[in-house]
């Protein structure tokens, strides 16, 4: 199970974002989502779950809760679009 992750703090990384979801279940991945060309966060990342119902669980415990001042808001990630090109 794919989650969204938002209003993260800009100090959090990838581990600590790892480390918020691995007490409800085995993570696949975890990042913090970057600005390609400063490298500063922005504020939001992506967390895999193996099962799902841990990642249920993962949504219902963190979604509002307070981290590093700011309320998480956590949901299922929807797929991601294809991006159409604007050029001619």
């Amino acid at each position: 199970m794919k989650l969204y992750v938002g209003n993260l703090s800009y100090s959090t990384t990838d581990d600590s974002l790892n480390e918020m979801f691995v007490p409800f279940g085995a993570v696949t991945s975890a990042k913090v989502i970057s600005d390609r060309y400063t490298g500063q966060s922005r504020g939001f990342g992506f967390v895999e779950m193996t099962d799902r119902a841990a990642g249920q669980k993962a949504m219902e415990e963190l979604h509002g809760k307070k981290i590093d001042n700011r309320d998480l808001v956590v949901n299922e990630a929807k797929p991601q679009e294809k991006k159409s090109s604007s050029r001619w």
